[in-house]
């Protein structure tokens, strides 16, 4: 008997220890692609001079740091011919303090990295200002958590799409809306968390978008959520922006170009 019991603890130790053991897999490694972050917002009231945007290229698998690119040629230039050079400063964040941005302007962006050109063009989205913050205590699944709503004013008779971000204790939350049944009407923009109580500060933008970038968002989203995150960890499937490479089009990168008129505010729950 005693010997039976001994067998069992052997077998229950060896066990615990197999279950203790790193399994390497091994993957087989694509090429790195280039990712482009280049989102230019123009946060009403200012000049709008101070741009910038992140290159990077993707890492492998189990590595979760982006590799900084920090020798491409970047330009933006706009309809009207004016063209603005991003130099690197660091990291891989490319910077240009005599940006020009204009509403409903169309621009071009261009960036040359390994003998490859790759290019994009948006126009840049005006956006309705918010009216004012509504706080309730109606939200959640419960009915009872505290949920903020920042008003705006759709413009009538046109077509537009907006993001929301609401930045909350080192937490950013997207939300994404369309006017397709509220053209013309005030309303707003949507923020609830179960933990939310009287003295946090939450600062809220709204952003005028394309459609474009709004369907490569709600794409995003939906793969990633809401909450926490950058778009460009690893997706379940690809997802590519409106950036090609007109040199090499199968080593098309990942990333978006656009161009946001920007409305901010801020509001300390009571």
């Amino acid at each position: 008997m005693k010997k039976y019991k001994s067998y069992i603890i052997l077998l229950f130790v060896i066990l615990l220890t197999s279950c203790e053991e790193v399994v390497d897999i091994e993957l087989t490694e694509s090429e790195p692609r280039l990712v482009i972050e280049a989102s230019i917002t123009w946060l009403k009231g200012t000049d709008g001079i101070d741009q910038k945007m992140r290159l990077t290229e993707t890492s492998p698998f189990y590595e979760e740091s982006l590799s900084a690119v920090e020798d491409a040629n970047v330009l933006i230039i706009s309809e009207n011919g004016e063209t603005f050079e991003f130099i690197h400063q660091n990291n891989g964040y490319y910077r240009n303090n005599q940006f020009k941005p204009s509403l409903n302007i169309k621009y071009y962006l261009q960036v040359n990295y390994n003998n490859e050109i790759y290019t994009a063009s948006e126009t840049l989205k005006p956006v309705s200002k918010i009216d004012f913050i509504e706080q309730t205590q109606t939200g959640g699944f419960s009915g009872e958590d505290i949920e903020v709503k920042a008003y705006y004013t759709d413009p009538e008779n046109e077509k537009n799409f907006y993001l929301f971000k609401f930045f909350e204790d080192g937490i950013t939350t997207l939300e994404l809306y369309e006017d397709e049944f509220t053209n013309g009407n005030q309303i707003f923009g949507y923020y609830s968390e179960d933990n939310l109580e009287p003295g946090d500060e939450i600062d809220i933008q709204i952003q005028g978008i394309s459609k474009s970038y709004f369907e490569y968002l709600f794409i995003l989203r939906s793969q990633v959520g809401t909450n926490q995150g950058g778009p460009f960890e690893t997706m379940p499937a690809t997802v590519k922006g409106n950036i090609i490479n007109t040199t090499n089009p199968d080593n098309y990168p990942f990333g978006f170009f656009r161009l946001s008129e920007v409305d901010s505010t801020s509001y300390t729950i009571e």
